[in-house]
C-alpha cells in the first residue's frame, strides 16, 4: 500500500459486496465507505478534519501503532457519529476551543488511541453516545484531559491521563461515564472531577496522584461510586465534596495529601466502606455544615503528618464512625458547634498525642462500646451546651480518662478508666456531667476529681488503687447551697464506700477519701472554713488620686520620657473621647491594651500600675488595681487546666489590669505542642468577649516580643500601641541612687556623684544587667559597705551614720 493511501475493505453480506479499493485521503475513504467497511491508513501524518459518520473501522497498520498520525492545523481532528471502531491511532489538536476527539453519537469502540494534544479536552463524549475506549493514552497540557457532557456516558477501560492541564476527567450535565483500572496523573486541575444535576461518576480499580488539585472533587448534585481506588500526591485534598454531592468510596486508599484528606460541606453525604485514610496534613475526614453527613464503616484513619485533628465535625453537620480505627494523629476526633454531632460506635482511638474526642461549642458526640487508649486526653467536654453520651467504653494509658468544663454536661454510663497519670474523670469550671457505673483502675492521680464546686452527678461508680486517693471534691467560688457533686452509692477500695453528700444547708464536699479501713462517715467540710479572714470589700468606689495626679507620680520617675509621653497621649484621647461622648459627640474607640517592650528594671510593671490607677480615676476602670502573671501562674501542667488558670488570672484582673511579664515565653521557639499556646487562645477569647472589663499589658525584650505578636492572629490585632522602655543611662541610674538614698536617710558624701556615674558607665551591660533593679541593688551595696565600716566606731556622729562615700561602691565584678 502505498504512503498516504487508505486501503478500504469493502464487507457485506454477499460474497460480490467484498472488495478492494484505494484512496488518496481519508475523507475520501470514509465518503466511500459503507457500514461494515475496514479503512486501513497507511503511516503518515494527515492534515485532516476526519467525521466517522459509519460504522466502520478505522485503523493503522498491524504492528505499528502510533504510526498514522491525524493532525489538522485547527478544529476538530477526528469526530465519531456512529458505532464505529477506532485502532491505533495518534491524534493531535492545537485548538484551544476544540476537542482532540469527540465522540458525539452512537456506541463506537477505541482502543489504543493516542492523544497527544494542546487543546480545550483530549477526549471529548457527549449527547447520546456510549463509548468504550479501551487502552487509550490522553497528553493534554492545555485543556482537560477527558471530558463527558451533555448526558454523555461510555466506559473506559485501562486508559491513562498522563498531563492536563486543567481537570484529568470531567463530567458534568448529566454526564456518566464508568471508569475501569484507569490512571489519571499530573493534572493541574483536580483528577476525576463531576458537577451538576444527574451528573455521575464510577470508578473501579483506579490511581489518581500527582495532581494539583484535589484528587476526586464532586459537586452540585453530582454523584460517584469508587471502588478499590487510590487517591495519592495531590497538592490540594485528596477527596472535596461540595453543594448536594453525593460520594461512595468502597475499599479505597486515599494517602500522601497535604491538605485534608477528605473535605465535604454544604449538604454533602459520603459513604466510606473498608477504606484507608493516612498521612494526611491537615485532617483525614473534615466536614462542615448543616445536612452534611459521614458514614464511615471498618475504615482507618491514621499516621497524620501534621498537627490536625483526624476527623473535623463542625457547624451543624454529622458523622459516623463504625467500626473504624482512628490512630497515630495528634487528636482524633474534635466535633464543634451547636448541630454538630459525632456517633462512634465499636471503635479503636490509640496513639494520640493530644485529645481522643473533643466536643465544645453546643455540639454533641455518642461513644458506644469504643476503645481509647494511648492518648493524653480521653474524652474532653469543653463548654455549655456540648455535651452526648459514653457509653461501654473503656479508655486506657492516657494523662486523665475524661475531662468536663465550663457547662459541658454530658452522660458517661459504664465506662472504666485505666490506669491514667492524672485524674480518671476531672470536672471544673462549672463543668457538670452524670457518670453511672464508672471505673477508675490505677489512676496515678485521683480517681474522680471534681473542683469549683461543679454540680456533677455520680452514681455507682467506683474506684481501685488510686494514688492520690479515689475522689477528691474541691471547693470554689461556687460554695454554698445547691453546689458541689451529688454523690450515690459511690465506693473505693480505699474507703468502703461514698454516701451520699449531706443536705444542701452543709458544706460542700471537700476530701472524698479516708485512710483505708473504715466507712465515711460525715462529709468534711471545706478547706480553710473558718480560719481564714474575710476577703477585704473590693467593691469599687471614688478613686483616691485624680488622673492628674497619678500622672504626677510618672512624671516623677526617672526617665522614661518617651513612655510618659505615651501615657499621657493615650490619658488625653481617653478623656477627650470621654467629654465627647458626654456632649452628645462621637468619640473615637481607643484601645487599651498595651505592649511594653525593654530590658528588666526599666519600670515596665510600676508604669502599668500607674496605667492602671489612671484609668480608674477616668472611669474607663472599675477599680485599676494590678495583677502580675507570668507564664508559671498560666501555663498548666495538663490538658485543661492551662484554660482553667488563665482564666482565672484574667477574672482576679477584673476591674483593672492584668500584667504578664515575659510574654513571649508562652510561645517558646521549640514550642511543638507546648500549652502556652492554650494560653494565648484563650486569653485572646477573654479579651474579647470582655473588652470592657479588664485592660491587658504584655511585656518583655523587644525582639522576643516582637516574635510574640506573631503568634497569634488575634493577639496583634488585641493591642492599641507598643511602647518601647529604654535602658537608663549613667546619669539616670545615678538619679535613681540618689532617690534611694534620700528616701532612706542617706546622704552621698563629697565626689561619690561623680564616682557612681562613672562607676554605671563601665559596668557591663550583659544580661545579668537590670536597669532600675541595679541601680538599688548598688545603693544596698553601698549601705552594707558602710554598715560594715561604720560598726567599727565607738560613738559614731551623725554624719558618720548617713554619708556614704566613693570606698562603699561594690567592686565591679
Amino acid at each position: 500500500m502505498a504512503q498516504g493511501t487508505v486501503q478500504v475493505t469493502h464487507t457485506g453480506t454477499s460474497r460480490w459486496r467484498r472488495r478492494t479499493g484505494e484512496y488518496a485521503s481519508l475523507a475520501a475513504a470514509l465518503e466511500a465507505a459503507a457500514d461494515g467497511d475496514v479503512l486501513t491508513v497507511a503511516p503518515g501524518t494527515y492534515r485532516e478534519n476526519l467525521v466517522v459518520q459509519r460504522a466502520v473501522t478505522l485503523r493503522g497498520p498491524e504492528g505499528s501503532p502510533g504510526s498514522v498520525r491525524i493532525a489538522p492545523l485547527d478544529g476538530v481532528p477526528l469526530t465519531v457519529r456512529a458505532s464505529a471502531v477506532v485502532l491505533d491511532l495518534h491524534v493531535e489538536g492545537q485548538d484551544a476551543a476544540a476537542p482532540a476527539l469527540l465522540i458525539e453519537e452512537g456506541t463506537p469502540e477505541l482502543s489504543g488511541v493516542r492523544v497527544v494534544t494542546r487543546s480545550a479536552a483530549g477526549i471529548e463524549v457527549r449527547g447520546g453516545a456510549r463509548p468504550t475506549v479501551r487502552r487509550c493514552t490522553v497528553d493534554n497540557p492545555a485543556g482537560i484531559g477527558i471530558a463527558v457532557l451533555d448526558g454523555g456516558g461510555g466506559v473506559f477501560e485501562e486508559c491513562e491521563v498522563v498531563a492536563a492541564g486543567q481537570a484529568g476527567i470531567a463530567v458534568r450535565g448529566g454526564g456518566h461515564p464508568r471508569l475501569e483500572r484507569c490512571r489519571v496523573h499530573h493534572a493541574s486541575g483536580s483528577g476525576l472531577t463531576a458537577t451538576g444535576e444527574n451528573s455521575a461518576l464510577e470508578a473501579v480499580g483506579c490511581e489518581i496522584y500527582e495532581v494539583r488539585g484535589s484528587g476526586v472533587q464532586i459537586t452540585g448534585r453530582a454523584t460517584a461510586h469508587l471502588t478499590d481506588c487510590d487517591v495519592h500526591r495531590t497538592t490540594s485534598d485528596g477527596v472535596t465534596l461540595d453543594t448536594d454531592a453525593v460520594l461512595t468510596l468502597a475499599d479505597c486508599r486515599i494517602h500522601d495529601v497535604p491538605e485534608n484528606a477528605v473535605d465535604l460541606r454544604s449538604r454533602s453525604v459520603l459513604t466510606l466502606t473498608r477504606t484507608t485514610v493516612r498521612q494526611f496534613g491537615r485532617n483525614g475526614l473534615s466536614v462542615w455544615d448543616p445536612g452534611t453527613r459521614v458514614d464511615a464503616n471498618q475504615c482507618e484513619i491514621f499516621d497524620s503528618t501534621g498537627d490536625y485533628p483526624a476527623v473535623w465535625v463542625s457547624d451543624g453537620a454529622t458523622a459516623v464512625l463504625d467500626s473504624c480505627r482512628v490512630h497515630d494523629v495528634p487528636d482524633a476526633l474534635f466535633v464543634l458547634d451547636r448541630g454538630s454531632r459525632a456517633d462512634v460506635v465499636d471503635s479503636d482511638l490509640f496513639q494520640v498525642r493530644n485529645t481522643a474526642v473533643s466536643v465544645s461549642d453546643g455540639a454533641t458526640a455518642q461513644l458506644d462500646d469504643c476503645r481509647i487508649r494511648e492518648a493524653a486526653t480521653g474524652a474532653w467536654f469543653r463548654d455549655h451546651g456540648s455535651g452526648g453520651t459514653l457509653s461501654n467504653c473503656t479508655v486506657d494509658g492516657t494523662q486523665t480518662g475524661v475531662i468536663v468544663t465550663k457547662g459541658a454536661d454530658p452522660t458517661i454510663e459504664r465506662c472504666t478508666v485505666d490506669s491514667p497519670a492524672e485524674a480518671g474523670f476531672y470536672v471544673s469550671a462549672g463543668g457538670r456531667g452524670t457518670f453511672t457505673n464508672c471505673r477508675v483502675r490505677g489512676s496515678a492521680g485521683y480517681g474522680f476529681h471534681v473542683i469549683d464546686g461543679c454540680r456533677t452527678t455520680l452514681r455507682k461508680c467506683r474506684t481501685e488503687r488510686c494514688a492520690r486517693g479515689g475522689y477528691e471534691f474541691a471547693d470554689g467560688a461556687g460554695d454554698g447551697p445547691g453546689t458541689g457533686p451529688d454523690v450515690e452509692d459511690c465506693t473505693s477500695d480505699e474507703s468502703g464506700s461514698l454516701r451520699q453528700q449531706p443536705p444542701a444547708s452543709e458544706p460542700v464536699v471537700q476530701t472524698a477519701h479516708q485512710a483505708p479501713g473504715g466507712l465515711l462517715g460525715s462529709v468534711p467540710g471545706p478547706r480553710g472554713t473558718g480560719e481564714e479572714p474575710a476577703a477585704p470589700d473590693t467593691r469599687p468606689g471614688e478613686p483616691s488620686r485624680t488622673s492628674q495626679d497619678v500622672l504626677g507620680e510618672l512624671d516623677a520617675l526617672v526617665g522614661l520620657e518617651s513612655v510618659k509621653r505615651e501615657v499621657r497621649a493615650l490619658t488625653d484621647m481617653i478623656e477627650v473621647g470621654r467629654r465627647r461622648r458626654e456632649a452628645g459627640l462621637k468619640a473615637a474607640s481607643v484601645k487599651r491594651h498595651l505592649v511594653f517592650t525593654g530590658s528588666p528594671g526599666t519600670g515596665k510593671t510600676t508604669v502599668a500600675r500607674l496605667y492602671g490607677e489612671i484609668l480608674a480615676s477616668l472611669g474607663v476602670l472599675e477599680k485599676g488595681h494590678l495583677v502580675e502573671v507570668s507564664r508559671v501562674d498560666l501555663v498548666g501542667e495538663h490538658i485543661g487546666s492551662t484554660a482553667i488558670r488563665t482564666q482565672e488570672a484574667f477574672e482576679k484582673a477584673r476591674g483593672g489590669v492584668l500584667f504578664i511579664d515575659e510574654a513571649y515565653a508562652l510561645s517558646p521557639e521549640d514550642s511543638g505542642r507546648d500549652f502556652g499556646k492554650e494560653a494565648i487562645d484563650t486569653l485572646v477569647k477573654l479579651m474579647e468577649d470582655h473588652r470592657d472589663a479588664v485592660v491587658v499589658i504584655v511585656a518583655g525584650y523587644t525582639a522576643e516580643m516582637e516574635r510574640f505578636l506573631q503568634v497569634n492572629p488575634g493577639v496583634a490585632s488585641r493591642f492599641s500601641r507598643t511602647i518601647t522602655f529604654s535602658d537608663y543611662g549613667p546619669e539616670e541610674l545615678l538619679r535613681i541612687v540618689e532617690q534611694q538614698a534620700e528616701e532612706h536617710e542617706y546622704r552621698l558624701g563629697p565626689g561619690v556623684a561623680e564616682a557612681l556615674q562613672k562607676y554605671f558607665t563601665v559596668l557591663p551591660k550583659g544580661p545579668a544587667f537590670g536597669n532600675g533593679r541595679t541601680a538599688r541593688q548598688t545603693f544596698e551595696a553601698m549601705v552594707e559597705r558602710h554598715a560594715g565600716r561604720v560598726a567599727q566606731l565607738a560613738e559614731p556622729s551623725t554624719d558618720d551614720l548617713t554619708l556614704l562615700y566613693a570606698e562603699d561602691l561594690p567592686e565591679l565584678g
